[in-house]
């Protein structure tokens, strides 16, 4: 069974930074990864996620503040996160895709508020 830890989220104050971590149990190395998030009362949607060819895919809502990047040989996947805002508060999760499946980190929230 495939295990996903996540860490790395907390209380930050607007136009701060955080950097989420998930570490997966097995090698990552052939597999896409991504990052989501789950606002309270929204649906889930994408954060940012890799796909073929080393493209990286953002939300305009994200994108110039928030880094996709992985370390195969930890097995890791990282979320930087810069100049956070309020709306940015939410629970995300990590995804990695193998040919074998789908799996999803447990979720680690991020709250920025002042």
């Amino acid at each position: 069974q495939v295990q996903l830890v996540e860490s790395g989220g907390g209380l930050v104050q607007p136009g701060g930074s955080l950097r989420l971590s998930c570490t997966a149990s097995t090698s990552i190395a052939s597999s896409y990864v991504g990052w989501y998030r789950q606002a309270p009362g929204k649906q889930r949607e994408l954060v940012a996620r890799d796909g073929a060819g080393g493209s990286i895919m953002y939300p305009d809502s994200v994108k110039g503040r928030f880094t996709l990047s992985r370390d195969n040989a930890l097995s890791t996947v990282y979320l930087q996160m810069n100049n956070l805002k309020p709306e940015d508060t939410a629970v995300y999760y990590c995804n990695v895709r193998w040919v074998s499946g789908d799996y999803w980190g447990q979720g680690t929230q991020v709250t920025v508020s002042s």
